[in-house]
């Protein structure tokens, strides 16, 4: 599989196209050293990580800022930016990844792919506020912890993304015994039980 499979369900152009193509290689390089995603995920990247991570950018509207938490590999993080660079340059697109190396690899595809990112070496917990319009996050943490980050993070109004797999109605049945929040979600392309939440006014019970 490769961009052809992108370009299959979204319209995207020759340069986010090529930007998707570098993202895909560096992470493959890169992958051996700091395990960014699972090995065995790398035969699967297109369909599995990229075309999840579009998903990501295409459930909400392209928003003033967008802030994505745990960022590691970039996903979503990198591939919202790569298609923010296209879709919605005003856009501020900012990455909070705790590991060194791991915000290496975040600097260095934003840097071949020559597009606007903002990375930040910090603890999520810990970090100054953002005040994002939206929070993503993939593969961090259950959807509890998540809403903490949230609470942090996103401005009165904002909204959160998270892709969550097939027990995504356990963690929210979960989380609703100690937060208030509106939820919509999005059938996953990818993955038939998995979804996107979709998830605004967020508040402790």
């Amino acid at each position: 599989m490769s961009v052809d499979l992108v370009r299959a369900h979204f319209n995207v152009s020759r340069e986010t196209s090529e930007r998707l193509d570098i993202f895909a290689a560096t992470l493959k390089k890169w992958n051996p050293k700091i395990n960014l995603v699972s090995k065995g995920s790398l035969t699967c990247l297109w369909e599995r990580h990229i075309l999840d991570s579009i998903q990501v950018f295409h459930a909400v509207e392209t928003p003033p800022s967008w802030l994505d938490l745990g960022s590691g590999g970039g996903l979503p993080g990198l591939i919202v930016a790569i298609l923010a660079a296209e879709l919605s340059p005003k856009t501020l697109i900012t990455l909070i990844e705790s590991d060194q190396r791991k915000c290496a690899f975040l600097r260095n595809v934003a840097r071949e792919c020559e597009i606007s990112v903002l990375v930040k070496s910090e603890r999520i917990e810990t970090a100054d506020p953002e005040n994002a319009h939206v929070i993503s996050a993939r593969a961090l943490a259950d959807l509890d912890t998540l809403l903490s980050f949230s609470k942090r993070h996103l401005q009165q109004g904002g909204v959160s993304v998270f892709p969550k797999g097939e027990s995504w109605k356990k963690e929210v049945d979960n989380a609703r015994e100690r937060w208030r929040f509106e939820c919509e979600e999005i059938t996953s392309l990818t993955e038939p039980e998995a979804v996107i939440l979709k998830i605004k006014g967020v508040e402790r019970v």
